[in-house]
């Protein structure tokens, strides 16, 4: 029950409303030239168990600090793409080397809210996901070091 609870606020979490271009970070296309070696600083993200080539994947970068994981507004980077079942790859670029976190989100219908029972996500590093933190582990857990390089991570989609 309470990863069930957990997956509910982790898909919760992941869909924050439409921030103004103003406070929000840059819309990105899905290059994954700028991942090839001897680029970057960049994360490639390879995301598995993705349950439906429907709707739309989200895949955000923050700072790894605590004023500004998941919060509102203060992603660095976004790519949107359609969805593919199983496996995909992202080359998310970030602007120097630093500590990162890696945020993704699955709309399975592409309506654009959170629908609880079919939408999915998964965070870098792969935190357990319970009823105590509410779907945003602390960016102690999910935070990874980027230096010049292109560093390599995997996450797995999370769904109810």
């Amino acid at each position: 029950m309470l990863k069930i609870a957990a997956s509910i606020a982790l898909s919760t979490t992941l869909l924050a409303v439409p921030v103004s271009a103003a406070t929000a970070g840059q819309k990105i296309s899905n290059d994954l030239s700028k991942c090839r070696s001897g680029n970057g600083p960049a994360v490639l993200v390879k995301l598995s168990g993705v349950k439906a080539s429907s709707g739309k994947i989200r895949v955000q970068s923050y700072r790894g600090t605590k004023a500004e994981w998941l919060k509102k507004g203060a992603w660095i980077n976004r790519i949107e793409t359609p969805a593919s079942a199983g496996s995909m790859t992202f080359c998310v670029p970030v602007p120097k080397s630093g500590t990162y976190g890696i945020a993704v989100r699955h709309d399975v219908n592409g309506n654009g809210k959170t629908d609880i029972s079919s939408d999915g996500g998964g965070m870098s590093n792969n935190p357990s996901i319970n009823i105590f933190n509410l779907g945003k582990p602390s960016y102690k857990k999910t935070k990874l070091s980027v230096g010049n390089e292109v560093k390599s991570i995997s996450i797995k989609m999370k769904y109810l």
